[in-house]
């Protein structure tokens, strides 16, 4: 059957055959790195149908179209960085695009209804592969990230106006950051163990990591600045603790389709509130206390 394009349908065409081309390449590369068998062969199975799906685009458009070699390589990164499972939930929104943008040409092309069955069934194929060890310690990941952000926000705030130097803020703040990692670690450890949870000291690794991190981040600022700048690193510190919290919604969002601005405005609310009532009383308490630090 020889049908006529018209050049609207042919750029449509040569868009999807290079998005096929360049999932294709995503798919082979994390089938590589993909230690489950299964999740192996799906993958694999996936990265064929892209190509079939590439020649049969090709026979109408009669070119050859190069892969993003760029997205690639960023979902190359993504998977180290984040987990498969982030980049799965992003190539499934991406599957979804493709069956939407195969309806729209859906009458066009005879290939185009086997091609919608496979998009569809590529993306049921992606959710059951949603499994990964990381996901399952989220819950202390968030209590390590949330408490670090309430208390060192809320303490590095109050020491910013109680001490005004920042070689002191960020020693102080070092030192409360690091025995708060151990104990909410060592917490978290006791909690997991007296409710019979199998991985423990997984779940207090994860928690006091996420918690050192952000203790980290949140200090860096009073590191590296002039000691008599630290009103510069407090906004820098209250940015960051903002891109902290948008960056973690935000993976979670994906990862576990969940909303991410109502969870992103809770954490933010709460973590800047602390803040501002922290730097009320640091003002207050040197205040009260006539302490003058020079």
């Amino acid at each position: 059957m020889e049908v006529t394009l018209n050049k609207e349908t042919c750029n449509a065409l040569l868009t999807l055959q290079k998005a096929e081309a360049t999932d294709r390449l995503v798919y082979l590369r994390m089938a590589k790195t993909e230690k489950h068998e299964n999740h192996k062969a799906m993958l694999i199975e996936i990265a064929e149908d892209e190509a079939k799906h590439y020649a049969d685009w090709r026979k109408y458009t009669g070119m050859d179209v190069a892969p993003n070699r760029l997205k690639v390589f960023f979902y190359s990164i993504l998977t180290v960085l984040l987990g498969y499972t982030f980049v799965l939930r992003t190539m499934e929104r991406g599957e979804n695009k493709a069956a939407a943008a195969y309806a729209a040409l859906e009458g066009s092309i005879p290939e185009l209804n086997a091609a919608i069955a496979d998009e569809q069934r590529h993306e049921e194929m992606l959710i059951d592969m949603l499994d990964e060890e990381r996901l399952q310690y989220v819950g202390a990941v968030v209590l390590g990230l949330n408490d670090a952000l309430v208390e060192l926000t809320g303490a590095i705030a109050g020491l910013t106006f109680a001490l005004t130097d920042t070689r002191l803020i960020s020693l102080t703040a070092i030192i409360t950051g690091i025995a708060a990692t151990l104990s909410m670690a060592a917490s978290n450890y006791l909690a997991e163990k007296a409710e019979g949870k199998p991985h423990p000291l997984k779940s207090a690794s994860w928690c006091g990591i996420s918690y050192l991190i952000t203790v980290a981040v949140l200090v860096t600022p009073y590191l590296v600045l002039a000691e008599d700048m630290y009103l510069l690193a407090f906004g820098i510190m209250l940015i960051s603790c903002v891109v902290i919290i948008f960056a973690f919604n935000f993976y979670i969002s994906v990862a576990q389709k969940q909303p991410l601005w109502s969870r992103f405005g809770q954490m933010a609310a709460i973590s800047l509130g602390v803040a501002a009532v922290s730097f009320v009383i640091g003002l207050l308490a040197k205040s009260v206390l006539g302490v003058d630090i020079t």
